[in-house]
């Protein structure tokens, strides 16, 4: 049987060992199966990782290190390996709000509280660096944290603030310039497992010549992250607004670096669905095949069917938090696509295939489990209804289990996917999981 242990002791992979402090840090990564096309599956192996993961894969998006509401206690509910990739913002942990930055250190099997107060520039980073950088200050230290310079969830671009200098950020407290030296302090601090070299994304709309010049800019940042990297394994960031050849420019210089994958950013920032396979594939072409691929941007399930099929192998999760914010509970199938008739009505408030709201008064009285099959914590121990209660009396434990649920849920899709692809059946996976969502779609517009 195909198992990614097995593929990690026969594979030729590429092996990065690098010095971060006085900790090795070692990321191996093998592509091991291919569908027709450009969708793969890959195994990714982290030093401090317990098992290593498969890709694709999902990163799970965090405020200062955790996700939004799921407390380090209940992470191991979450299906193992595949929640083991956290992803962060560093300015998040850097600048405080109102002088003091709460965060929660080991004590013995429990986590205490531990207020330190800091000034107006934020948590200093040798304070970081002494506590032992990320996984010793939260204490999770089989996790791997993969840092990036944007928080996607509350922070978009911000193209006419970025100058030469450095990238304009929303962060905490205010807006700020950080420029590649004090972004390279941070992650010296915090001592991630991956980290994305500081980019300059603009939007669809932007003119040729501000988009060359974020290209420009993207790649003279790389450099001088490269120059003052403290170790662990870099990801590149490859930028170009919706211009294929300037996204093939900013490929070709990046894949000539020293870096051990590729970020690719500015999607989700005014392209077209239709604009999109024809820049991935761009990207892909140019791209060394060995080296692992993560995005920023595509979320929707559709959207990252389509960033699968271009051969990315890592994806963002804001997707969770804004379903999860909203009280909406993912539902759409993830073994047998197709769905029996009377499994989804388009009568039904707040249904749409793939998400049902749990605020909705339909659900006030059922007593059944978000999804029947579900193995997750929420759908084993509670029900429809109780999570609708919660919601409507404005109870954090809903956000709580329905985070549980949406990410446990999402993490069974991308393992689908995985299996699609490795048994050679991607495309029709893909389609007949879109035709479906079409299908009911049309079926609701009709009615």
């Amino acid at each position: 049987m195909w198992s990614a242990a097995s593929a990690l002791d026969t594979a030729t992979m590429t092996s990065l060992n690098l010095q971060q402090g006085t900790d090795i840090q070692e990321m191996k990564f093998a592509v091991k199966a291919w569908s027709k096309g450009r969708a793969r599956v890959g195994v990714l192996q982290l030093a401090n990782c317990p098992q290593p993961i498969e890709t694709p894969a999902l990163l799970l998006s965090t405020r200062k290190g955790l996700p939004l509401f799921i407390s380090p206690d209940l992470l191991p509910s979450l299906p193992s390996p595949d929640s083991y990739l956290l992803q962060m913002s560093p300015l998040h942990l850097w600048l405080g709000t109102n002088g003091f930055l709460v965060y929660e250190v080991p004590c013995g099997r429990s986590f205490s509280p531990c207020l330190e107060s800091i000034g107006l520039d934020g948590l200093s980073t040798k304070t970081i660096s002494n506590i032992g950088g990320l996984h010793q200050m939260l204490g999770l230290h089989e996790y791997a944290f993969v840092a990036v310079p944007r928080d996607s969830i509350v922070c978009l671009p911000e193209c006419d603030s970025t100058n030469k200098i450095g990238a304009s950020f929303e962060t905490p407290s205010g807006r700020r310039l950080i420029k590649p030296v004090e972004y390279m302090e941070m992650i010296s601090s915090m001592k991630p497992n991956l980290w994305v070299s500081l980019a300059d994304e603009v939007p669809a709309w932007v003119s040729a010549k501000r988009n060359r010049t974020s290209v420009d800019r993207t790649v003279r940042w790389l450099d001088e992250c490269i120059k003052l990297s403290p170790g662990g394994a870099v990801f590149g960031a490859i930028v170009g607004g919706a211009d294929v050849e300037e996204r093939q420019r900013c490929a070709q210089e990046v894949a000539g670096r020293n870096v051990s994958g590729y970020w690719i950013g500015g999607f989700g920032l005014g392209e077209s669905m239709d604009e999109r396979p024809a820049l991935l594939n761009a990207i892909a072409d140019i791209l060394p095949p060995e080296r692992p691929r993560q995005i920023c941007g595509l979320e929707l399930p559709e959207e990252v069917l389509q960033g699968v099929a271009a051969g990315i192998d890592l994806f963002d999760s804001t997707y969770i938090y804004h379903l999860t914010l909203g009280g909406f509970a993912l539902t759409f199938p993830l073994e047998n696509i197709q769905r029996h008739e009377s499994d989804s009505q388009p009568s039904d408030v707040g249904s749409d295939h793939t998400k049902i709201n749990l605020r909705a008064t339909v659900y006030r009285k059922d007593t059944a489990p978000i999804v029947d099959d579900c193995t997750c914590y929420t759908c084993q121990n509670h029900t429809r209804s109780y999570i609708n209660h919660l919601l409507n009396v404005h109870e954090m434990l809903a956000q709580i289990l329905l985070e549980i649920h949406n990410t446990h849920h999402y993490l069974s899709f991308f393992h689908s996917i995985r299996t699609a692809i490795k048994e050679d059946k991607f495309e029709q996976f893909r389609q007949t999981f879109i035709d479906s969502r079409r299908e009911h779609l049309n079926v609701t517009a009709v009615l």
